[in-house]
């Protein structure tokens, strides 16, 4: 008797279990949907690399810089004399570079590209910071970038570069020597590693208080915006006075750049 009454429950006691699992399944399904929800309602307006990116690798130093060294934002971008982007981006960053003087800090970087369209960008640069050895990195930059598809198409290029050292009054065989040495190539190697340490993948790379600029945020507008915001975060929002550069630092100004 008591083997038939065992199997008299077995039925119900499958069903029992099917029902509980699937009341288990119904619930876990819910949960899922539910949290599948949530995720999709999150905000789909943060942009990558809102929160600033830090590294111990400064680059060149002193930097390449205009403004003031106190302020309280700093605009650094990394650029290659030989990239078409950048060089349409050079009058809009001298644009807001003037028009914030002293209450930013912008610093230049050299990151030329190490691919065959980019061929005198290394080259470009080096030029660059051997001008600047001589207190005329602005001038050089200013004629490599506005003259960026004449030199770049002569295959006598450095002769191009010889004529605008002149032009800006460089004592063109230092010049020419400092090129061919250790100290200005150093200088780019450094901004480079740099770079790679921000994980720098393209010209230009702007950064605003270490917030890396998505492509189509790289604006006069909006830069401007986001330095408007970035300095209503300071201390009484207070704008810093002009500071005099080091002694020696031919690299740094604390002026506008020049409009050529």
């Amino acid at each position: 008797m008591s083997n038939g009454k065992n199997n008299s429950k077995t039925p119900l006691i499958i069903i029992g279990l099917v029902l509980i699992v699937a009341v288990g399944g119904a619930w876990w399904f819910l949960g899922q949907s539910n949290a599948g929800i949530k995720n999709t309602n999150k905000p789909t307006n943060a942009k990558a690399g809102q929160t600033p990116i830090v590294t111990n690798i400064q680059g060149a130093q002193p930097p390449n810089m205009l403004g003031s060294a106190n302020a309280s934002v700093t605009v650094e971008e990394f650029a290659d004399f030989q990239c078409p982007t950048c060089g349409v981006m050079h009058p809009k960053v001298k644009e807001v570079v003037s028009t914030y003087g002293s209450r930013i800090k912008f610093i230049f970087r050299e990151y030329p590209l190490a691919i065959p369209a980019h061929d005198k960008a290394y080259e470009a640069a080096v030029a660059a910071e051997a001008a600047g050895l001589q207190g005329k990195f602005w001038d050089m930059q200013n004629l490599l970038f506005s003259n960026q598809q004449a030199w770049s198409a002569n295959p006598d290029y450095r002769k191009v570069w010889e004529e605008y050292a002149a032009k800006i009054g460089l004592d063109v065989d230092r010049w020419k020597n400092d090129m061919a040495g250790l100290n200005a190539k150093a200088r780019v190697d450094a901004d480079l590693a740099r770079g790679r340490a921000l994980n720098v993948n393209s010209t230009p790379s702007i950064f605003i208080n270490g917030i890396k600029l998505e492509f189509e945020q790289m604006t006069v507008e909006t830069m401007r915006q986001m330095i408007d915001a970035e300095l209503a975060k300071a201390p009484n929002a207070s704008q810093p006075a002009p500071s005099a550069p080091a002694a020696g630092n031919s690299n740094t100004a604390n002026v506008e750049p020049k409009k050529q």
